[in-house]
């Protein structure tokens, strides 16, 4: 009997020890998997929000960006992306940046989480392109909103976009140079010109809607105001995630497909 059991308790030895072994296996296995989806600083990784090998964010995802602000408005459109829980993307004048009446809601976008970027000093085609003023005058408009609300923003939009202001290659060079970021659009909502007929405005962006990335131009205007619920509701409805622009993911977006800016 001695013999028959000393038999079976080696049996049983083995099989434990096989078994120990596959349990040390999977452990590890299972333990590199999760050091695969840790960001540094310990955070899981989204998977949801991974980017394509260009930086675009990957999924259906809509900025909704604002230019010519502050304005009179600007606490209104705060109040509505409040409201729903959104985070957008500001292009801000710094003519009207320089009014101190305003700067309050322009501190408030930021802390907030909106981004607020530049959109030159004088909004003048002339001045901007035709007299090569377009870098100091956005290193100015970006310094405004430095001092106003302690950012460090480096993004832009050109006024009437970068094509063709910014077809001078030589301009483009000055900007790099600068470390300035370029950002138009996708989508152009032609709000600026819709005066009394909002609805016009939720109709150019729904026939404009077509890619799974979607940066859509729009204007601090009371039009534009009067249809933002309207304008989110849709996006929501299509199954867009709404961003706001993050300068650590930065991917290019302008019309002249210059890769640095």
């Amino acid at each position: 009997m001695d013999g028959v059991g000393s038999k079976k308790r080696a049996r049983w030895g083995v099989m434990l020890g096989a078994a120990g072994l596959l349990f040390f296996g999977l452990a590890k296995v299972t333990a590199f998997s999760e050091k695969e989806v840790v960001k540094p600083g310990g955070a899981s990784a989204d998977t949801n929000a991974a980017a394509s090998a260009d930086g675009k964010p990957q999924g259906k995802v809509v900025y909704l960006t604002f230019d010519d602000g502050p304005s009179e408005w600007t606490g209104q459109f705060l109040d509505v992306l409040k409201q729903n829980n959104i985070k957008a993307t500001f292009f801000m004048q710094g003519s009207n940046l320089k009014r101190t009446e305003l700067q309050g809601q322009v501190r408030r976008a930021v802390r907030e989480g909106h981004y607020v970027g530049g959109h030159s000093m004088t909004h003048q085609y002339k001045k901007l392109y035709e007299e090569k003023q377009f870098v100091p005058e956005m290193k100015q408009t970006l310094s405004l909103i430095r001092q106003i609300t302690g950012e460090n923003p480096h993004l832009v939009r050109p006024p009437y976009g970068s094509s063709p202001g910014l077809n001078d290659k030589r301009l483009r060079d000055q900007i790099a140079q600068a470390g300035i970021k370029v950002w138009d659009w996708t989508i152009d909502s032609n709000d600026w010109k819709l005066k009394g007929h909002p609805n016009e405005i939720v109709d150019n962006i729904k026939k404009q809607t077509k890619a799974d990335l979607e940066v859509v131009l729009m204007h601090e205007k009371p039009q534009t105001l009067q249809v933002l619920p309207e304008i989110i509701d849709f996006y929501k409805q299509k199954g867009y995630k709404f961003a706001v622009y993050d300068e650590t993911k930065h991917f290019h977006l302008n019309f002249m497909k210059d890769h640095r800016l």
